[in-house]
């Protein structure tokens, strides 16, 4: 071999090993982020309506505890927007070490927090700014998770590899229903009496681990390629809604559907199968996490298949499914059959969220000039997901307004996949092209 060649082989082994280490480092850092997220969902379902909102009638408790989980995904746009901002002029590292800070002070504060019946109204009150501390922190964190990876992978497999950093989902499901399931073994006087802290508490040793690994990431050579040129974006969320509406806003729709499947799949249903059909909570639980097993081996299978047949086909193919499983998602759940259940949530979960979960992340990132690539791509995942984060607030106040009838939860299902199917028609192809 040549010298030529030995340093050929030298450098592509070591940008492989540096690939590796990104994918990684990102994977282990989001599943941190998601974890937080998460465990607050789990909690509007088993416990913030008994606690923080007691004093309400039990269908309005519920409203407003899904309405505290909403605000998160409300604030997320603002995230977005702030970290947005400086991830495209100061860099991508930076705000990552940044985000999770700010993520799991939120998240362990809410675990300290004294209940209604101690503190008063103040208690649902400091539950909601937490909650918003929360939201802005994964706002910004997502989208410089994913450009790390994205703006290092090559072209032809940058779908894959997009698509490993949405494992840290899983990862973090697992995580947070694990913690839920092993204290469901607990009494339920005990679970609401300090039980249900313990996941919010634990997680600052995770964050601890992430920040960590983040310290150690290196700038991406994208943005160190415009920095160096002096092509940095002034004020890159004016350049955007500007300049790249349409990509923004097709953004946005290519979102809507799939995190209305994964609220209603994942959360909602959490309160729909233990108080609508009096059904154990470790069965619902159970079936979460068995779907984000599933998960963890699909989403590398969906981002591979993305740079084969395209991001499109994949978008496609997802619309129809959430579109055709509306009505019978709920039919098969009233059956109360704990298997039936169980694979539903899981078909719910694999083909109305993974797939635009996973394909979505390089894709939102492709849409989008590098100098104003993490406030575009950020925004519009994040706005999307606002708008679906409305979900569990809308399905149960349509419970209410109907008597406990689920149609008008499968009609607005179908709405929503309908919006993203749109964006997916006038969305570019940019599977294997190179990044703009």
């Amino acid at each position: 071999m040549s010298i030529a060649e030995q340093v050929s082989f030298t450098e592509s082994t070591s940008n492989r090993t540096e690939i590796k280490r990104i994918v990684v480092s990102s994977v282990i850092g989001t599943a941190v982020e998601w974890y937080d997220f998460l465990i607050y969902g789990t909690a509007s379902a088993l416990v913030f309506n008994k606690l923080f909102f007691p004093t309400l009638d039990p269908v309005l408790g519920t409203i407003a505890a899904f309405g505290t989980y909403a605000v998160g995904f409300l604030a997320r746009p603002l995230g977005a927007a702030i970290f947005g901002h400086f991830g495209d002029r100061a860099g991508r590292k930076a705000m990552l070490v940044l985000t999770i800070i700010i993520m799991g002070i939120g998240t362990f504060l809410i675990g300290l927090l004294p209940t209604y019946d101690q503190i008063g109204i103040a208690a649902p009150i400091l539950l909601v700014l937490l909650r918003l501390l929360q939201g802005i922190g994964i706002g910004g964190e997502w989208g410089g998770a994913v450009l790390m990876v994205v703006e290092n992978a090559q072209d032809r497999n940058r779908g894959l590899l997009g698509s490993m950093v949405q494992i840290g989902w899983p990862v973090g499901n697992l995580a947070a229903i694990g913690i839920f399931a092993a204290l469901s073994q607990v009494p339920e006087s005990d679970f609401l009496l300090w039980a249900w802290r313990l996941p919010f508490l634990i997680s600052i040793v995770l964050v601890g681990i992430g920040l960590y690994i983040r310290m150690q990431l290196d700038e991406t050579p994208v943005f160190r390629e415009i920095a160096a040129k002096n092509e940095v974006a002034r004020l890159p969320l004016i350049e955007i809604l500007t300049q790249h509406r349409r990509s923004f806003f097709t953004a946005i729709g290519l979102k809507v559907s799939e995190i209305s499947y994964a609220i209603i799949a994942g959360v909602f249903s959490i309160s729909y199968v233990t108080t609508k059909l009096a059904m154990p909570r470790s069965l619902i639980i159970n079936a979460i996490f068995l779907s984000a097993v599933v998960a963890l081996m699909v989403i590398p299978v969906f981002g591979w298949l993305s740079d084969k047949i395209g991001r499109k086909t994949m978008f496609y193919a997802s619309c129809l499914f959430s579109m055709a499983f509306a009505f019978p998602m709920f039919w098969l759940l009233d059956t109360r059959d704990p298997l039936t259940v169980t694979l539903t949530i899981i078909a719910a979960i694999t083909f109305g969220q993974m797939v635009g979960f996973a394909v979505g992340a390089p894709w939102y990132s492709e849409l989008f000039a590098a100098r104003t690539r993490y406030s575009g791509a950020s925004l519009g995942f994040q706005v999307g997901a606002a708008i679906g984060g409305l979900t569990p607030f809308a399905a149960a106040t349509f419970m209410a307004w109907t008597g406990g009838a689920t149609w008008p939860i499968s009609v607005y299902l179908i709405v929503l996949a309908s919006i993203t199917f749109i964006a997916t028609m006038v969305a570019p192809e940019t599977a294997g092209k190179a990044l703009g």
